[in-house]
């Protein structure tokens, strides 16, 4: 936890509050009297869209509609998801032993109510620019540098693509990794026969999706 906090510059003035963050309920069941973070993700949702609002409004000059799809592409699941893996709050997340048996801390639904309960706490124990502060560096970068494919269906973009030109996608697992519980998935995907993407996730289906992803960056060699 103090690495987290140190590399966003925070000095907690309530640090029960981030443990909260990263409390299921599976924990709170099994030790009585601790917090989960339900109410804390509530807040943190809200935030949240709060701040991304904002950005959108002053930085792009798009009609209401496409800033509300903008805006739904950074606060759904899959890119929340992401965002929590990219600072490593698995490592963090507290489960009762059932749940941390059975995957909860690589689980989709787990991890992105942790970063929004976290947003929650920063902003209860910081206040709204800090969280503005966080968003700006995990978040706002996405919006900035990535193109239009980010968190959708790459393998349907990628196959709507090529099929134009009648060409071939496939899709190839490379290599399958790790215990039963922790598994992760390497997978390629060719056009034509030739390898154009490779991605490696902790499901096969994900797995395809970012090497679509990986494939979609070479687009001009598609086509």
């Amino acid at each position: 936890m103090e690495k987290l906090l140190e590399k966003f510059n925070i000095v907690p003035r309530n640090k029960s509050l981030y443990e909260e963050a990263f409390t299921h309920s599976s924990y709170s069941y099994e030790h009585e009297g601790v917090i989960n973070y339900e109410r804390l993700e509530f807040l943190g949702d809200a935030v949240l869209e709060l701040v991304i609002s904002d950005f959108l409004y002053k930085s792009q000059n798009v009609e209401e509609g496409q800033m509300t799809r903008m805006r739904s592409t950074y606060v759904c699941e899959d890119a929340l998801y992401e965002f929590a893996l990219s600072l490593n709050f698995s490592e963090l997340v507290r489960l009762g032993h059932g749940e941390e048996k059975s995957g909860g801390k690589t689980r989709k639904t787990i991890l992105a109510d942790v970063f929004e309960a976290f947003l929650a706490a920063v902003y209860l124990d910081q206040g709204i620019n800090k969280v503005k502060e966080i968003i700006k560096k995990v978040i706002i970068p996405k919006i900035e540098t990535e193109n239009e494919y980010f968190f959708k269906d790459y393998k349907t973009i990628l196959q709507e693509l090529v099929q134009v030109e009648k060409r071939n996608v496939s899709y190839e697992l490379l290599k399958e990794e790790g215990p039963p519980h922790d598994r992760t998935f390497t997978v390629i995907v060719k056009v034509d026969g030739i390898k154009f993407g490779e991605g490696t996730a902790s499901s096969k289906k994900q797995a395809e999706q970012k090497a679509a992803y990986s494939a979609l960056k070479k687009q001009a060699q598609i086509e």
